[in-house]
């Protein structure tokens, strides 16, 4: 749409007639899950969330991987903007219940340290 049209033309925001948002989590597991087992434990966490609707569904997937981590995101539903926070709120409780139910820890990046001497120039 050409900026023009904002100035000259009526312009109708219909994201606004709808007062369903989507909410996108990002979850981190450690390589060495299973993709299957994260999986169905966001879906779950997901259908077991008072605040989260059933239509459009629920999705996750694995987008990424990054210092031995997979990453995850959950897409989920709310009613309505005000539920937002309330409902990251129990997603998150429900994911670490989740992962805990199934002995899966949360990753760390790994952890890097560097020595110096005294002089401050590297040790050899």
């Amino acid at each position: 749409m050409p900026n023009k049209a904002f100035i000259t033309e009526q312009f109708i925001n219909w994201s606004l007639s709808d007062s369903v948002t989507r909410v996108v989590l990002t979850v981190p597991a450690p390589v060495d899950a299973d993709t299957e087992e994260v999986t169905k434990i966001l879906i779950a966490a997901a259908h077991r969330c008072s605040l989260v609707i059933d239509t459009p569904a629920p999705e996750a997937f694995l987008v990424d991987l990054q210092q031995g981590i997979q990453i995850f995101e959950l897409r989920i539903f709310a009613a309505e903007m005000g539920h937002r926070m309330p409902l990251r709120h129990e997603m998150h409780q429900l994911i670490l219940a989740g992962f805990r139910e199934h002995g899966i820890d949360m990753p760390f990046p790994p952890f890097q340290m560097r020595l110096e001497s005294i002089d401050g120039r590297p040790k050899q």
